[in-house]
C-alpha cells in the first residue's frame, strides 16, 4: 500500500513467477517458431508493442493454422490485420481505431475490461489464460533485470505466469523500476530488436478557451494533500498546469505524463509516483528512466479497489464521450463506432466514491462536431455502451459550469446536468 508517497509493498499485488527458465537469446525467427499451432498468444501494446516479433508471426504464418492474439490498447497497425482469419484471430481488451477495417470481418472479438481486470484476466487460473506472451523489454542492467517499461500494467502477468515469454529487447525502452522489472532467467526466449517509440497519446490539440474554463472548474476541487488520478488529453493537461500552487499532491493514477513530470519536477508532488503505463515522449523516456520517482505497479495496486479505497483525498479526473441527465457516462463509442473500452475510468470512480474524501470529476466539452452534437445527453442509447453507472456519479464540468450531482436525485439530478449543455441544445433536453 501507497501511504505518504512511500514505495509500495507488491509482493501481495503480483501473481508469483514461473521462476528460472532457458534465458536463451535467438533470432525473432527461432524464437516464434517455439508457439505451438492453436495458442493463445498475449501481445503487449501501448507506445512498445514486439514489432520484430511481430513480423516475424506474419512471416511464418503458413507454420499455424490458428493463433489468437489476445492485446490490450493496441496503438499501432499490424502486418497480421492483412492476414485476419490466416491464421491470426484478435481479442482486443480495449479497441481502438486501428482495428475499424476489421469490425465486420468476424476475427476480432472486443472483449469489455476495466483495466483491474488485467490483474488476472490473462493468468493461468484467469477467464482469458494464454499459452505465450510476447512482451517488450529494456536491455539488462547491472543487477541483471530487464524492465517493462513504459506499459506495465497489462503485461505484467503474462510476462510472470505465462508458460513461454518471449522478450524483444528494445535499447529504446527506459528502465522502469516496479512491477516490471523482471529477472533475465525470468524469461524463456530473448530477442534483440531495437525500434523507435511511438505514443499516439502524446501531443495533441493545445488547450483553448473551453478547455481552459474547464480546467479552471475542475482544479478548484482539488485540495492540498490530495491524491490525483488522471485521463489523457488536453483538458487533463490544463487541469494539472493549475495545481502548481498546491502543496503535497500525490499521484496515483493510469498513467503519468509530462504535465505530471513538470508538477514533480515543481515540488508539488511528494514522494513516489504509482503508475501503470508512461505516455512515452522523448522527455518522459529520458525521465522516467531509472528514476526513484516513479513506481509502475500492477494491475490490482494501480486499478485496484482495496488499493484506491485506502487513499484520503482521492480525485480523480476523466472525461467521457457524453453524459446523460441521470448522470451515468459513455466513454467507448461516439457516432455508432467503438472508439475505446471500459479502461481505468469504472474503476477510478469507484475507488472515488469509496475513498475518504474521494472526488470523482468527469470533465468534457459540451459539444462535439463544431457544436452540432451536445454530449449532455437524454439518455446513453443503445448500441453506446454505458460505461459509467448513474450511481457512480459526482463531479461534471463543461465550459458552461460545475455540477456537483452526487447529492440530486431525479430532477434535480437532470436540471443541474442540463444547465452545462450549450445553451443551443438545452431546450431540446427538456
Amino acid at each position: 500500500m501507497v501511504a505518504g508517497g512511500e514505495v509500495p509493498d507488491i509482493a501481495r499485488y503480483l501473481p508469483p513467477s514461473r521462476g528460472r527458465r532457458a534465458a536463451r537469446w535467438c533470432s525473432a525467427a527461432e524464437a516464434v517458431a517455439q508457439i505451438p499451432d492453436r495458442a493463445r498468444v498475449f501481445l503487449a501494446a501501448g507506445p512498445t508493442p514486439p514489432m520484430h516479433l511481430v513480423q516475424a508471426l506474419d512471416d511464418g504464418r503458413d507454420r499455424w493454422a490458428r493463433l489468437e492474439l489476445v492485446s490490450p490498447l493496441m496503438q499501432h497497425r499490424l502486418p497480421l490485420f492483412d492476414h485476419a482469419g490466416r491464421p491470426f484471430h484478435f481479442v482486443s481488451t480495449q479497441a481502438s481505431p486501428v482495428y475499424r477495417g476489421l469490425w465486420a470481418s468476424g476475427f476480432v472479438d472486443v472483449l469489455p475490461t476495466r483495466y483491474s481486470d488485467h490483474a488476472g484476466l490473462c493468468a493461468a487460473d484467469g477467464p482469458l489464460p494464454v499459452d505465450v506472451a510476447l512482451i517488450t523489454v529494456s536491455p539488462p542492467g547491472p543487477e541483471g533485470k530487464v524492465s517493462l517499461g513504459l506499459s506495465v500494467g497489462t503485461a505484467v502477468t503474462p510476462a510472470r505466469s505465462a508458460p513461454l515469454v518471449i522478450a524483444q529487447v528494445n535499447r529504446e525502452v527506459p528502465y522502469t523500476f516496479g512491477a516490471g522489472e523482471l529477472a533475465v532467467e525470468e524469461i524463456d526466449l530473448l530477442v534483440r530488436g531495437d525500434e523507435p517509440i511511438v505514443d499516439n497519446r502524446a501531443g495533441g490539440a493545445p488547450a483553448d478557451a473551453a478547455s481552459n474554463r474547464i480546467a479552471d472548474l475542475a482544479a478548484a476541487m482539488v485540495p492540498d494533500g490530495a491524491t490525483i488520478q488522471f485521463g489523457i488529453g488536453s483538458i487533463p493537461d490544463a487541469i494539472l498546469s493549475r495545481l502548481r500552487s498546491r502543496t503535497g499532491l500525490r499521484v496515483h493514477s493510469g498513467l503519468v505524463n509530462e504535465a505530471c513530470a513538470d508538477l514533480h519536477d515543481a515540488g508539488v508532488v511528494e514522494g513516489v509516483m504509482v503508475s501503470g503505463e508512461v505516455v512515452s515522449t522523448p522527455r518522459m523516456n529520458a525521465w522516467a528512466h531509472r528514476n526513484p520517482a516513479l513506481f509502475m505497479g500492477p494491475p490490482a495496486l494501480t486499478h485496484g479497489a482495496v488499493a484506491l479505497g485506502a487513499l484520503e483525498r482521492f480525485v480523480a479526473i476523466n472525461s467521457a464521450v457524453e453524459v446523460a441527465l441521470d448522470g451515468s457516462a459513455n466513454s467507448e463509442a461516439a457516432g455508432g463506432e467503438v472508439i475505446s473500452g471500459p479502461g481505468g475510468v469504472p474503476d477510478f470512480a469507484f475507488g472515488a466514491s469509496i475513498a475518504t474524501g474521494g472526488r470523482m470529476i468527469l470533465a468534457l466539452r459540451s459539444t462535439a462536431a463544431k457544436g452540432a452534437l451536445s454530449r449532455i445527453v437524454r439518455a446513453i442509447d443503445p448500441p453506446a455502451p454505458v460505461t459509467l453507472a448513474n450511481y457512480l456519479a459526482d463531479v461534471v464540468v463543461t465550459e458552461h459550469g460545475l455540477a456537483e450531482v452526487r447529492g440530486l436525485a431525479g430532477a434535480a439530478r437532470a436540471d443541474a446536468l442540463r444547465a452545462l449543455a450549450d445553451p443551443a441544445h438545452r431546450a431540446a433536453l427538456r
